[in-house]
């Protein structure tokens, strides 16, 4: 196999939070390097005070002695934590599979020219990006 049928790049504009992480996830565990970009142009479906309500009750989840869970609050991050949660994370398998998965806000130069998959919207649902969960919580 050569490289470029190993890597995968994803460009998550105007796509659905749980389609994008859910096809990364399954690639990694496939085998393949999985690279997101523009992640903070994800969306999340759902009405934006629910949303933005629940990942706030996400974050302050740990207790007193702050040893976790810990969640994000960057959009790559609050992604990548997305495709964690679709992976086994603690099966060595999962943590291979998680190691492959780089997720990025912007359109790095070594990507520029590359072949993108992408994750259209057609929903009429209300939605939110990532952009502005995270300025929000």
């Amino acid at each position: 196999m050569t490289e470029h049928s190993k890597e995968i790049i994803i460009n998550a504009s105007q796509g659905i939070l749980g389609r994008i992480a859910s096809f990364a996830a399954k690639q990694a565990l496939l085998g393949k390097n999985v690279v997101i970009v523009n992640c903070a142009h994800a969306l999340i479906t759902g009405r934006p005070r629910s949303v933005i309500k629940e990942y706030i009750e996400l974050r302050r989840r740990g207790g007193s002695s702050l040893k976790g869970p810990f969640f994000p609050k960057h959009p790559e991050r609050i992604l990548k934590r997305t495709v964690r949660g679709m992976l086994p994370h603690l099966q060595q398998r999962g943590i291979d599979a998680l190691k492959r998965v780089r997720c990025y806000d912007y359109l790095p130069l070594e990507f520029e020219s590359a072949q993108f998959i992408s994750f259209p919207t057609s929903t009429l649902a209300k939605t939110m990006s990532l952009a502005e969960l995270s300025r929000e919580i």
